[in-house]
């Protein structure tokens, strides 16, 4: 049996978790009341005081806040720039459970005898993040396995952030007017629950191997049922370097290959299926020797209703052509209302930034529009044009979306990959058609048994 860890107790308890719960709650609330102080007093100083001391209180808890703060740092304006740059540099690395703890926990989802389920189990997790741990494993029949188990209580220790993340968005209400974050939060809140359940996590898999099956760039793991339950979730184990191994190493021909597989792996399902993988984190991708990608973790999954898939593209061809009604169209699809002109233009600001990669027909680097410094510039434009038109309250669908955007144009930035953005953009989107996308998603939805409520219809 290998050897208790240390952290056992205090990593992996009820009263372990409970206490720091408290001490995060406090750290938050102590924070809350400073940012009211800066609007008050007009201290501005204290934002990156504030911000870092948000990041080690986060960074300390290791579960689902953290997992929630690495969301936040990727949306424009969800909080202060000091803030989203601290939140930024957390990572998902959380404590591993002990052999007991995972004796138990195996137990729990698959009985006494579990071990006699597999030819192989390793005992140590081959990786942890914030809401579960991998372990390696073997089945009778040779496949080499992935066992994603979740942690203890994770549901508890779910709502529990929550409840600290709206205290601070609250305050940053107070702060700053220019964003309501309502809607932020109910989309957060309903994906991260949703995350809790493999079950659906087992048919969001489902589902992407059926969209991808003819996409030779892009891998999916395969689901074993017999051995998943709601807290576990047994799948084949897919073999692949880590992303950033390989762009340190590659030539360019192989990084720009990789690059390809990585847009099409997020954008096929999207426009063609109106299906996205919110959750472009480094970890949850490896690379074949063909350049070929891996693609993993599938319980951040967005499915879009066909009238906001159009609206993207609307929004594209409003942007290329400068259609003021376009663009008014695409947002009022969106759910945005009594836009002003002012403000219509002033979100255009954004979307070209977003877009920009896109219009231009040649081999380009993505960083040329949108390199770091750029996005922030753009974004304190966007924000102080939006405070000063009286706030907006941006749908819910955008975390995601903004989420997917911005980090894959991250990777592709550290890929340094040179493509042709504008050719594979309209390469994926040809003969786009709304009516057939609501039919062939229905049908895909059906066959994996998915019953998801589309839009911005579901309960937060």
């Amino acid at each position: 049996m290998a050897k208790k860890r240390a952290s056992d107790d205090s990593e992996n308890t009820l009263g372990g978790r409970v206490r720091r719960y408290a001490n995060v709650g406090t750290a938050i609330g102590g924070i809350a009341t400073r940012m009211a102080s800066e609007r008050v007093f007009n201290l501005k100083s204290d934002r990156d005081r504030n911000a870092e001391a948000l990041k080690l209180a986060l960074g300390g808890l290791k579960g689902p806040l953290m997992k929630v703060a690495q969301i936040l740092a990727t949306i424009p304006d969800a909080l202060p720039k000091e803030y989203a740059r601290e939140l930024a540099q957390l990572q998902s690395n959380a404590p591993r459970m002990g052999w007991p703890f995972v004796n138990r926990r195996m137990t729990a989802e698959l009985g006494a005898d579990w071990q006699s389920r597999f030819a192989d189990f390793e005992r140590e997790a081959a990786r942890a993040a914030s809401l579960g741990q991998v372990h390696r494993a073997t089945g009778h029949d040779h496949r080499h396995l992935a066992c994603k188990l979740q942690y203890p209580d994770m549901d508890s220790a779910v709502e529990a952030d929550l409840k600290q993340l709206k205290v601070l968005f609250a305050a940053y209400r107070r702060f700053d007017s220019s964003i309501d974050p309502s809607e932020v939060h109910a989309e957060i809140s309903a994906r991260l629950r949703e995350e809790l359940d493999y079950t659906n996590e087992a048919k969001n898999l489902a589902l992407y191997r059926l969209i991808l099956a003819h996409e030779r760039g892009v891998h999916v793991p395969e689901v074993l049922p017999e051995l998943s339950t709601r807290r576990l979730l047994t799948m084949t184990w897919l073999e692949g370097r880590p992303l950033t191994d390989v762009a340190a190493e590659a030539d360019q021909a192989t990084r720009d290959a990789i690059a390809v597989n990585m847009f099409r792996a997020w954008y096929v399902p999207l426009y063609r299926y109106g299906v996205i993988h919110g959750d472009p984190h480094l970890g949850n991708y490896s690379v074949r020797p063909d350049a070929s990608v891996n693609l993993m973790d599938f319980g951040a999954i967005r499915v879009f209703g066909a009238s906001f898939v159009k609206g993207v593209i609307d929004l594209y061809r409003a942007v290329e052509t400068g259609d003021h009604e376009l663009a008014v169209a695409a947002y009022e699809t969106w759910g945005f209302t009594g836009l002003s002109r002012e403000m219509i233009e002033t979100l255009n600001l954004w979307a070209a930034f977003i877009y920009a990669p896109l219009l231009e027909d040649r081999p380009r680097l993505i960083e040329e529009t949108n390199a770091i410094d750029y996005g922030r510039d753009t974004a304190a434009k966007v924000h102080t044009e939006l405070r000063r038109l009286g706030g907006i309250k941006p749908p819910r669908e955008f975390v995601l979306m903004d989420r997917a955007a911005i980090g894959l144009g991250s990777v592709f930035m550290h890929l340094r990959a040179h493509v042709n953005w504008y050719r594979l953009f309209h390469d994926t989107i040809a003969g786009f058609d709304a009516a057939k996308l609501a039919k062939t998603q229905a049908a895909a939805l059906k066959k994996v048994k998915l019953d998801r409520l589309l839009g911005g219809d579901e309960k937060a």
